[in-house]
């Protein structure tokens, strides 16, 4: 009876989470973006003011979660984050592993579907920010690297979609192709949580039994040459790097659940 109790309040905690996401991304559209726009400073500088109100935003929006039992969240060596000019690369388990990564990292970039403009709820902060777009093609790769270069900490999911529990672990060559062209080191993050929620094809309201637990764990900066041999040609060491990648996510993921 407990349980179940638990679960039913969990179901509307969890539907007053989204509806709070969505008004508040409406209010900093209408309210917050313009005012910041109005204000006589450059692109580059109004695009890190926003950058660091999302950053907020999504703090809240975690403690949020948390404070009304939707969540629980555990960070390992989050220090390693809060630097600047970081490649992020994670795994993508959940509908908002974005919203935590955004909410630990400052300066946060990253890589958006292009669909996120048309929705009502996220182009107000995908414009304001300047927040990288899926939709330029090979010009992707290159507004990747001046994100980076600029001091801007970019999050790039290499699966490029939600993984399903029972799927295997595909990974895409974006972050592999940015961290080789621009020679950048990578900072992984293995995301974690049990029961799974929140996973690709699941409705927000198909909450599991028990409480989610997700648990970030960052690790130590890997340089590209820690993968690849220094010399390899770059579409061999992309191709090289995605692999050492997809191993080194499915070993640590396989290792939780050992």
């Amino acid at each position: 009876m407990v349980e179940r109790l638990d679960r039913m309040w969990r179901v509307c905690a969890t539907g007053f989470c989204f509806s709070s996401f969505g008004m508040g991304g409406l209010m900093l559209r209408v309210f917050v973006f313009p005012v910041l726009s109005l204000l006589p400073w450059s692109d580059a500088s109004r695009q890190r003011a926003c950058r660091q109100v999302i950053h907020h935003a999504f703090r809240l929006f975690v403690w949020l979660m948390h404070t009304v039992g939707v969540i629980r969240c555990d960070v390992l060596h989050g220090e390693r984050l809060r630097r600047n000019g970081l490649l992020v690369v994670a795994n993508h388990p959940s509908l908002i592993d974005v919203v935590f990564l955004m909410s630990l990292i400052p300066r946060p970039d990253c890589v958006v579907k292009s669909a996120l403009v048309r929705n009502p709820f996220t182009r107000g902060p995908v414009l304001a920010t300047g927040w990288v777009r899926n939709d330029v093609g090979a010009a992707m790769v290159d507004d990747c690297i001046a994100s980076l270069r600029s001091g801007n900490n970019l999050i790039i999911f290499p699966e490029g979609t939600r993984t399903r529990p029972d799927g295997p672990l595909t990974l895409r060559r974006g972050a592999a192709n940015v961290a080789v062209r621009g020679g950048f080191a990578l900072t992984p993050v293995v995301i974690r949580c049990q029961p799974p929620t929140l996973t690709k094809g699941e409705k927000w309201y198909h909450v599991p039994v028990h409480r989610p637990h997700f648990v970030i764990e960052v690790h130590p900066d890997v340089p590209v040459s820690d993968w690849v041999p220094p010399g390899t040609d770059d579409s061999l060491a992309v191709r090289r790097l995605t692999q050492s990648l997809s191993e080194f996510f499915s070993r640590e993921i396989r290792r939780d659940g050992a």
